[in-house]
Parts: structure tokens; sequence; C-alpha cells
């Protein structure tokens, strides 16, 4: 009889599946092993693993989770890791069972996303241009903030999300480039177009860092990407960005805590909306393979129709 395989070899076939037939990148397989791990860890405690557990066992660990302050999105996004693991397992015939079919999640309500005015944005933009063109700053700090000023004008005029933002190629900056190429989730790849203002801001940055490296500056040596750095990956890092951002919201006069890269994302597809924008285009831009994961934006078009309805039907109140 052959051996049974263990918890960790069961999570690296079901991960190799996730990458070859689903193109899961590499911050999603992260997730999944990072959750099955910890469902590993709780049915060893209780003398199970992935092979035998019961569906009893899979309910305790729900509430285990809950006990240790577990919101209900983390809870389900548990469940679904478990729902997925163990219908792999059925599958691939290593159970002849699926214990996790009837187990259900926590009710929960789908928050709206966090959304900053177009006044709010206007206020980071105008705050980062103004550091980005002080004149007492010296090149290497004035080419730091033309980058945060290029990186939020590129942010807000494409929603890209923020890994698919710092690691953009230098290729994606060709003068006279209308519209880029991003490789997003899954490895797709998919067209966004630059406005005019993201065009100058990333021309002017380009050329701060050429100029850095014409003084045969370290920091100025010369990288594939469009925002390189020194880390081990080679360009900015989403955190490093990110806590870019939040310095800038506060220098702009905005809370800390409601701004970030993600934020600015939400931004672009709720201001798109509201000004008319077809929901379908909006799903295409941000790269949403499923339309149901766009429409949480319809709270937007919903009080736009409800506005032109107020504004334009000839019996509405006056």
């Amino acid at each position: 009889m052959p051996a049974k395989p263990s918890d960790a070899k069961l999570v690296n076939l079901f991960l190799d599946m996730l990458a070859a037939e689903q193109g899961a990148g590499a911050n999603t397989l992260d997730a999944y092993r990072r959750d099955l791990n910890d469902l590993s860890e709780f049915l060893a405690s209780h003398g199970q693993d992935f092979v035998g557990a019961e569906t009893q066992a899979l309910r305790d660990y729900l509430s285990d989770l809950d006990s240790r302050g577990f919101k209900s999105s983390s809870v389900a996004r548990r469940l679904s890791a478990m729902r997925h693991l163990f219908r792999f397992l059925l599958n691939e015939r290593i159970r002849s069972d699926d214990p996790a079919a009837i187990l259900s999640g926590p009710k929960r309500g789908r928050g709206l996303p966090k959304v900053l005015s177009i006044a709010d944005v206007d206020r980071l933009l105008s705050c980062a241009k103004a550091l980005a063109e002080a004149t007492e700053s010296s090149p290497l700090r004035r080419l730091r903030a033309l980058r945060l000023y290029c990186l939020l004008e590129v942010l807000y005029a494409t929603g890209l999300r923020v890994s698919e933002l710092v690691t953009l190629p230098l290729s994606a900056s060709r003068r006279e480039t209308r519209m880029i190429v991003v490789r997003g989730k899954g490895n797709k790849e998919r067209l966004v177009p630059l406005n005019e203002a993201s065009r100058l801001a990333m021309a002017e940055y380009l050329a701060a860092m050429e100029a850095l490296k014409q003084t045969k500056n370290k920091n100025a040596a010369s990288s594939k990407w469009l925002f390189p750095s020194f880390g081990e990956s080679g360009h900015l890092t989403r955190q490093h960005f990110a806590r870019d951002l939040k310095e800038l919201a506060a220098s702009a006069g905005l809370a800390p805590r409601l701004v970030s890269p993600h934020v600015l994302r939400h931004a672009f597809a709720s201001h798109l909306l509201h000004n008319g924008a077809d929901l379908r285009i909006v799903q295409t831009l941000l790269g949403h393979t499923d339309i149901s994961t766009t429409q949480i934006y319809t709270h937007v078009v919903e009080e736009r129709l409800k506005s032109l309805v107020r504004d334009l039907h000839p019996l509405a109140e006056k």
C-alpha cells in the first residue's frame, strides 16, 4: 500500500495546478500557501490531515478562525481555499469525497471601496507637482519627487494595479506612446491608454533620470525598469510607493489612512463611471476577467442614473 502523501506535498501539487492551468500569479499562490499551511497545522493538532479530514474538523477550523478574531472576509477567503483544495483532491482521486462541499461561510455584505473625490485627487497631484518643481531640491531629491508625481499621474490615468505600475518596463516610456501594454494577473496582457498629463510627467521624470545619469551618479544606473531601485527585484516596491503616497497625503492635508495605491485605482474606475463610461470598458481597463468584479462600482452608476432622472425627467420635482 503506497504511503499517504503529506499535506506539504499536496499543497505543492495543488499550487502547481493553479499556476499551470489557471495562470495564478505569485501573490495568489503565496496567499493560498499561507492559508492552507494554517489549515494543515490545525488539522495536525487534532490528529487529522488533508487526506483524512472530516467535515466537522473543517467546521471546527472555521470556528477557530472566528475565535482568533478573523474578519468575515478573511474567514470566507480561507473557506474558498479549502473548497478549491478538496475539490482538487477529489478530481485527482486522492480522496473519494469532498468534506468541504457542504460547508457554509460567514454572511457578509460586500463593502464599497474607499474612493477619493476628484478634488482630493487633484490636491494630491498638485502637491506632488509642487514638490517636483521645488527649485531648492538637490538633483536626487528632485528625481524622487518627479518619480512620485509620474507614478501618481500614470496610476490615475490608467487604473493599474500597483504591482503592474511598479513593474512597468522602460519601453513603456517611448516618446510617442499613447497606449502601453500591461502584463496583469495570470500573465495576461492588455492595452491601456495614457493621457497627455501622464505622458508629460513621464517625460520630465525620464529627463531628470537621464540628467542624473550624465553626472555618473551611482543612483542613476541603467535598468530595464521604468521605476528602478537597488532592491532585489530591481524595481520600486509596492511598499515603498505606498509609504511615499501616505507621506504625500499628509502633506496635501488628506488623512493618510484613506490614501493608498489601491484607493487611487478605485478613484480611476469610479470617476470614469460617474462621467458616463461603460462598465464593460472599465472592466477591460482594470483587467478584470469577470464583470462581477467590476460591478462593485455599480453604486456609482446608480447614483448617476438617479441624478439624471432627478435633473432631466419632465415630472421630477424642482
